[in-house]
């Protein structure tokens, strides 16, 4: 008995003394490629765990406050007393202006942008404590009326996660990046059911390029999430499709061309009118001096006012999406409905009540997509197939435009209705689709979002990475022989060139070309007005720090 606890104890001691310097090393060296996949695994089912957990909130909040879950939510608000419908949306923008004054530094809820932005410039993180407080802003604003999508915020949450885990392990950006790749293609594909698109997803939209090293672990991930919604919410499709979704080949093709062009133009003038209701929602704020937490709640009141009248706004919107797709509604149903719903989605967006635009650009999509094909069909029943298919077709090519991603979405599309016969219309109008909106706005509206912040992410690694290269990194002390004299220094702050510590070479290099100087005074400033030489950036120093930043990211991209 005494050898056996002896043994049995040293064997303890033994797992224990492994244990201990595995996750040494893990927290200190990274992760090696096994460990990296187990915590693919794992983030791929807390990322799953969260989007499942965030539709089941907005099911129960929404149930308790309208009766009723998104799929019939539009039909039954059309019976909920008009008072309900306009106040809800009210309360709910008030708490939201509430949570997001409260725990954001700004009081704008984080949105799929910002996730995108921490892949390419911020090591692959994001901000935790903003990110949390958006989801639950979110998760308010569409168990309240707000009219946008739930896809958005569970990647942000996803996002959270991964960030947490590299801030825990100390991951380097690369690891960083992939792991955030694999939350955002696990949330994706808990949502939709779509594992495939989820995957691809994540390296099309939040990592924009497709590394072999990141697919493996992104893949599992993205399989880890889909078996916990799954599990949760059963193996079936969000929409169903009607039987007769027959393609007449060749003839029809011309027709879906057009389509493509016609969702192309539909998804800019959806986005430019979420950017322009934001201008004219912050003109307003400035004018009156609303403070920010109210703003929320004046959006609410908006939206209330036009669910009376237009209930199908209201939430998610896949009720409407649904009978879109089945041929449901009459032609002045579709184009009312199609523009009730931009201006609902504006309407949310603008007033920063959180949430995504993912589902909104899909139910416009559809409801595009009806439009023309009841029109259509009208015109040529002899060579047309079923009205289900272009609505089908916009679907995809609307959010393919929004999205800035027409193979994931195309993908989403297949995996949402299961319908894969109808392939061909659907890559036709999302290639032409994408084609077109990519030149009217910055790529994709969340790029465009980035821009308008002034992150140039849609330019590439060429514009993004200056802003990722501090000029204090690559400052020669003051003093040290191959740094400036104090005297040419001295000279040039004089004329007001000098740069900070904290500036970067987006601001610098622009500086070198007007200046056509080898050098540039970096200061402090002073609590008197004045400022403290530091030493000096030389422009070779900033050039070589721009080269292997790029040669960076090239061999990240191609390994």
């Amino acid at each position: 008995m005494s050898f056996a606890s002896d043994l049995l104890a040293r064997g303890w001691a033994k797992t224990c003394n492994s244990s201990s310097k595995g996750w040494h090393s893990l927290k200190h060296k990274g992760p090696g490629q096994v460990q990296f996949w187990i915590i693919a695994l794992f983030i791929g089912i807390a990322a799953g765990a969260g989007a499942v957990l965030f539709r089941l909130g907005i099911e129960m909040l929404q149930g308790a406050i309208y009766g009723a879950t998104d799929e019939e939510l539009a039909s039954a608000a059309a019976d909920l007393p008009w008072l309900l419908l306009l106040i809800v949306p009210v309360m709910g923008g008030l708490v939201v202006g509430i949570i997001l004054h409260l725990f954001t530094p700004d009081g704008r809820s984080r949105s799929l942008a910002h996730v995108i932005e921490g892949a390419a410039i911020r090591d692959g993180r994001v901000d935790n404590r903003s990110g949390l407080a958006s989801t639950l802003a979110s998760l308010i604003t569409l168990s309240t009326g707000g009219s946008t999508g739930r896809e958005g915020p569970v990647v942000h949450l996803g996002a959270v996660i991964s960030s947490y885990v590299s801030r825990l392990i100390h991951a380097d950006g690369v690891t960083a990046r992939d792991l955030m790749g694999c939350a955002a293609a696990a949330a994706v594909s808990a949502s939709f059911n779509a594992p495939i698109a989820g995957a691809l997803f994540a390296m099309e939209v939040i990592l924009r390029h497709f590394a072999i090293h990141a697919f493996a672990p992104i893949v599992i991930a993205s399989v880890a999430g889909t078996v916990v919604s799954r599990t949760q919410m059963g193996n079936v499709t969000e929409f169903m499709l009607p039987e007769a979704n027959v393609l007449q080949f060749y003839v029809e093709l011309p027709a879906f061309m057009i389509l493509g062009l016609i969702c192309g133009l539909v998804a800019a003038i959806m986005m430019k009118s979420i950017f322009a209701a934001e201008d004219f929602g912050n003109f307003v704020q400035d004018k009156t001096r609303m403070p920010g937490w109210l703003r929320p709640a004046v959006a609410g009141l908006v939206l209330g006012l036009i669910a009376i009248l237009f209930p199908h706004i209201i939430g998610v919107g896949y009720e409407t999406t649904s009978r879109a797709l089945t041929g449901n509604l009459l032609l002045w149903e579709v184009v009312v409905f199609a523009a009730v719903k931009v201006l609902a989605v504006a309407v949310t967006i603008a007033g920063r009540m959180g949430g995504g635009v993912f589902s909104p650009s899909l139910m416009v999509g559809a409801l595009t997509g009806l439009a023309f094909g009841l029109i259509a069909t009208t015109i040529v029943p002899e060579f047309s197939g079923a009205v289900g298919l272009y609505a089908l077709a916009g679907m995809g090519a609307v959010a393919a435009s929004v999205l800035g991603a027409p193979i994931s979405t195309t993908l989403i599309v297949f995996e949402l209705t299961g319908d894969w016969q109808t392939g061909l219309a659907v890559m036709v109008a999302v290639s032409l689709a994408t084609a077109l909106s990519t030149r009217l706005v910055d790529k994709s509206f969340f790029l465009t979002q980035a821009e308008r912040r002034g992150v140039h992410l849609a330019a590439g690694p060429q514009e993004y990475v200056l802003a990722t290269i501090s000029v204090g990194r690559l400052m020669r002390p003051r003093g040290a022989e191959n740094s400036a004299s104090d005297l040419e220094a001295n000279a040039l702050m004089e004329q007001g060139v000098m740069l900070r510590r904290t500036d970067t070479l987006e601001g610098a290099l622009p500086l070198f070309e007007r200046l056509k100087s080898n050098f540039v005074p970096v200061v402090e400033d002073l609590e008197d007005g004045g400022q403290e030489l530091l030493g000096a950036v030389y422009h070779i120093d900033a050039l070589k720090a721009y080269n292997r930043a790029l040669a960076a990211i090239a061999k990240e991209e191609h390994s």
